[in-house]
């Protein structure tokens, strides 16, 4: 898992450990993802999936793609298929990714790159693995988070952000026992190159095995955690997290002093050889509180706005699959 990492974790700027007055966010529910396919059979975790909505807010979904070692001639991507209504954040830890759109906008992504695409109002999009990949096999895993968008930015002009590994924010928990990517968002006085319609904050945290971090937390985020690999523990009760596995947290302290509360992430002391750290993607947002209708890859507020989406597609209205693709 190269991703993007440092020899020397206290050689980058550290998160203080909070203060006795930030009480420790509470773990509501520990669930395990079912796995599946997904485009035209590559495999993921659905590692939300029987989470309820008003504690994912303003996330929608997010897929585990792998990790998967594929052999020459087995990587696959997606077909052609339509957006609206939402971001897509694509985080590829291992391999690559080549992702176009009908307006001609993409670009691939590599270790530790991720790829922001505001869909907007809508566009037709395709992700696949690069030849060198389809040829030689190779290592391939990452995530793909869903983010909701509030109704007044539904039908925005489509847009890209394109973040190389080496833009993300490195920081250190106090005791260099955690690496910190700061993908997008706020954290402790510093800030990660994603820009966002809704406010959230991204990070993936790599822990040593038996090393601990305790993270401040906005008040007005909710918060999520999701093992990518290895085990440990969530929260101040210390509960079993493994592989697969997403915790939810529940509301920070009511007290103003105590600004959002804390987060703790754990590594059990042994791990295992192919997975010897805890990979987590710790994700919270301000919740957009707004009726949702989702169906397949439309996200809108109401079920008109859904057919509508369904009419415009058909109709060619989110663009066409360009010529050299046909």
């Amino acid at each position: 898992m190269p991703a993007i990492t440092v020899e020397n974790p206290l050689a980058l700027p550290r998160v203080p450990v909070p203060g006795e007055e930030a009480r420790p966010r509470p773990v509501l529910a520990v669930t395990t993802a079912p796995s599946g396919f997904e485009g035209e059979g590559f495999p993921v975790r659905r590692a939300f999936a029987g989470i309820d909505y008003r504690h994912l807010d303003p996330f929608i979904m997010m897929d585990h793609m792998g990790e998967v070692d594929y052999a020459p001639g087995e990587p696959k991507g997606t077909p052609w298929h339509p957006h609206r209504g939402f971001e897509t954040v694509t985080y590829l830890i291992d391999g690559s990714f080549v992702h176009r759109d009908s307006a001609g906008g993409g670009g691939v992504i590599n270790d530790g790159d991720t790829q922001w695409m505001t869909a907007g109002a809508g566009l037709l999009h395709i992700e696949t693995p690069p030849e060198e990949l389809v040829v030689n096999g190779g290592l391939f895993h990452g995530v793909q988070l869903w983010v909701n968008l509030p109704a007044k930015d539904k039908m925005t002009t489509p847009r890209y952000q394109d973040i190389g590994g080496g833009r993300v924010k490195l920081l250190s928990s106090a005791d260099g026992g955690a690496l910190l990517r700061l993908i997008a968002g706020d954290l402790a006085g510093h800030s990660g190159p994603g820009v966002t319609h809704t406010p959230i904050t991204m990070i993936h945290v790599t822990v040593s095995p038996g090393a601990e971090v305790t993270l401040p937390w906005r008040e007005d985020f909710n918060a999520l955690a999701y093992v990518l690999a290895g085990r440990g523990t969530v929260g101040a009760e210390r509960r079993p997290i493994a592989l697969g596995q997403a915790a939810v947290f529940g509301p920070g302290s009511s007290a103003p002093e105590a600004g959002g509360g804390t987060l703790t992430l754990g590594a059990d002391r042994s791990q295992d050889s192919h997975t010897p750290r805890l990979e987590v993607i710790l994700l919270g947002g301000r919740p957009i509180r707004e009726p949702m209708a989702h169906y397949g890859p439309f996200v809108m507020n109401s079920h008109a706005e859904l057919v509508q989406a369904f009419e415009d597609f058909k109709a060619g209205r989110l663009g066409r699959v360009p010529a050299d693709h046909l």
